[in-house]
């Protein structure tokens, strides 16, 4: 193998593992985001069960402080928007991220049969 294809190869060949070590991180944040939307579901769920006489509380540090029913509903359904839109975002750099993934693969390819 020529000085210049191995050289190549070894370049093309660490982008190719920063784009998949870029994958890895943006999997990472989807599945997240994914326990995160389950859980702020779950306490929307539970929101539908209470009634006005029940108090809700919220966990600040270490202490549990009394919110507004009403605010703790907005709270979750904007925490709720937010997630949704953050999962957009990332499944958009998913498939961008796997895109140039799967064109360094093919630059790695070529090289590696040319210099085997």
């Amino acid at each position: 193998m020529s000085a210049n294809v191995q050289e190549r190869l070894q370049v093309a060949s660490a982008e190719y593992q920063n784009i998949q070590a870029e994958l890895a991180a943006a999997v990472d944040a989807r599945q997240k985001l994914d326990a995160q939307l389950s859980e702020n579901e779950l306490v929307k769920k539970e929101f539908t069960s209470l009634t006005p006489e029940n108090t809700v509380y919220k966990l600040v540090g270490p202490v549990l402080v009394e919110q507004d029913q009403t605010e703790a509903k907005q709270n979750v359904d904007t925490r709720l928007d937010f997630i949704k839109s953050e999962i957009k975002r990332v499944e958009a750099q998913l498939k961008e991220i796997g895109e140039r993934s799967e064109k360094k693969k093919l630059e790695v390819r070529p090289a590696v049969c040319i210099g085997g």
